[in-house]
């Protein structure tokens, strides 16, 4: 079975903002992974939000999924249970709607690896107990 390689909204900001401080990590790292790279859309709306100032930040978050470098098939309607208890077991970090959903993704995907910025992964636990693999500068 294949590594999947779920992707945090951080690295994809990384890449596709040249002046962010982590921008080269990102684009190397993107170099190494075999597309396509999985996320929710809860992280492309905080990518969205976050490159708005950018006249193509958008157009590129959707480009990329457009051309299935980024693959969403994550639908939040069928996990609404196990995501509200987890963002209620972690409210004091507090943990965002698409912490919870890059977690559960974790957990339906079990050879997975996760791109992320994010240090708050490092406490959040898989299946309740078990640490997720991540990637992180």
């Amino acid at each position: 079975m294949n590594e999947r390689h779920i992707i945090d909204t951080g690295p994809l900001v990384a890449y596709l903002n040249r002046n962010d401080h982590y921008h080269a990590w990102a684009v190397a790292q993107l170099k190494l992974i075999r597309a396509p790279l999985y996320t929710c859309e809860a992280v492309l709306s905080e990518n969205c939000f976050l490159l708005r100032k950018s006249p193509e930040g958008a157009k590129a978050i959707l480009s990329l999924v457009a051309r299935r470098l980024i693959v969403v098939e994550f639908q939040l309607a069928d996990h609404v249970e196990p995501i509200a208890k987890m963002m209620a077991k972690y409210a004091a970090v507090p943990m965002s709607l698409a912490d919870a959903c890059l977690v559960r993704m974790t957990e339906i995907h079990t050879q997975c690896k996760l791109l992320t910025l994010d240090k708050d992964f490092s406490i959040y636990r898989r299946n309740g107990r078990h640490t997720i693999p991540i990637l992180t500068p």
